[in-house]
């Protein structure tokens, strides 16, 4: 069982390396993302979401692109807590594996 502490401190992780990773994004989109991430945008982040992971699917077309997935299932998992373990452990992962893809040096 976690701690109150432990909690805090995996939520802190999260949302140190979201931002991280949206400074990558062009600055309209970061923009975007900031906005919807707010609490009182759930009735836009959540459909949101899905138009992501359904324009990364269509990643052949110019305006789509493969980027648009992992975005689409971060919008979703501040919402869908299930959704949340798996995004917490993924980008545990980036961070540890690819700092370079959150703008951190390589290791």
């Amino acid at each position: 069982m976690l701690t109150e502490h432990e909690i805090a401190q995996d939520l802190e992780d999260r949302e140190r390396r979201i931002e991280l990773l949206v400074r990558q994004l062009p600055a309209r989109i970061q923009a975007a993302v900031h906005w919807l991430r707010r609490p009182q945008a759930r009735w836009v982040r959540m459909p949101a979401g899905v138009f992501f992971i359904l324009g990364g699917c269509l990643a052949i077309l110019p305006v789509f692109g493969i980027w648009m997935l992992p975005l689409g299932v971060l919008l979703l998992s501040d919402d869908v807590p299930p959704l949340q373990r798996v995004t917490n452990k993924a980008l545990a992962w980036v961070e540890a594996k690819r700092p370079h893809w959150m703008g951190l040096p390589r290791l």
